[in-house]
């Protein structure tokens, strides 16, 4: 590998892939989008992704986007790295996007394998070298088959990375053998895109974490992280365990965007939980065992 990536601007360690807060009546409520990202700026994240899968991008207008966007990077621009989730299965929209949020200033892009679509690993480069080549931005490249239907190859994520704009992925795959042959044969950087492998990602080679229970323990990932960092393994171990019943409760028992808006709405962060249909608030039972399993990690709310 080369040092071809040192003048890449630093995407951060610590991401949390940030919700969409709505007003009671659904609209997008950037004044508490902006509050949300300056607390967990301070709370210790040095980067945000905007409007990716937790911040219900597939039900938000362009205009949406783009003020979500500007919303959060007038809060913490300087103080942060802002990714913004420009991804769809639509080429021309995805460049369209990008380069209307490379205007507003963003620092990178995270781009979703093409959904839906199941184009071959041809099309699949096709789509993420056109997206990387519309503007001089990072790209994160968001390997989530589960979502997607289709995974990025090692052999496709090899030959992505000869893009000078291509620099990392958020691997929600965990497919820890191809991962490793990407980081041997490139300067790719790896972010896990699950919330409880973090220790293992990062063992592994991982830079950081882009993670959705981060809303709610954001500085305790950071003491995880930056033990890590430091090869304090047993801190690293001490604190994977405690938040092992926080990440169930956040990524288990409901879509994560649903259990983190219940959770921020629990501890006083925001004001609802208000989701967009397809998504739905859990129901009582849900709740239940939510809380359950919040209490196990010493975490006890009152609704």
């Amino acid at each position: 590998m080369s040092d071809s990536r040192a003048n890449v601007p630093a995407l951060g360690t610590l991401l949390t892939a940030m919700v969409t807060p709505f007003t009671k009546d659904g609209e997008v409520d950037y004044k508490q989008a902006a509050e949300l990202a300056v607390k967990l700026v301070d709370d210790g994240c040095d980067g945000l992704v905007v409007t990716g899968t937790t911040g219900e991008t597939s039900t938000l207008t362009d205009e949406e986007n783009l003020g979500m966007f500007r919303a959060v990077k007038d809060a913490v621009g300087g103080r942060a790295a802002i990714i913004a989730g420009t991804g769809t299965n639509d080429t021309a929209h995805s460049v369209h996007l990008s380069q209307e949020a490379a205007k507003l200033g963003v620092d990178g892009l995270l781009i979703v394998t093409p959904y839906y679509n199941k184009p071959s690993q041809a099309g699949v480069r096709a789509h993420f070298e056109a997206i990387a080549s519309a503007t001089e931005l990072p790209v994160m490249l968001y390997d989530i088959p589960g979502r997607s239907s289709i995974q990025i190859t090692p052999e496709t994520m090899i030959s992505l990375a000869a893009h000078p704009n291509i620099v990392a992925v958020k691997d929600a795959k965990a497919d820890f053998a191809a991962a490793t042959r990407v980081m041997a044969e490139t300067d790719l950087l790896f972010y896990s895109g699950d919330d409880g492998l973090t220790l293992q990602w990062m063992a592994m080679g991982a830079v950081g974490l882009i993670g959705v229970t981060t809303h709610v323990v954001t500085r305790r990932f950071r003491e995880l992280i930056d033990a890590i960092n430091a090869n304090d393994l047993g801190t690293a171990r001490k604190i994977n365990f405690e938040l092992e019943p926080v990440i169930r409760a956040t990524m288990t028992r409901v879509q994560g965007a649903v259990a983190a808006k219940q959770i921020l709405k629990w501890q006083g962060v925001l004001p609802n939980s208000v989701v967009r249909l397809p998504l739905v608030e859990p129901d009582t039972a849900e709740i239940a065992i939510i809380r359950e399993d919040l209490a196990e990690a010493g975490m006890d709310f009152t609704v």
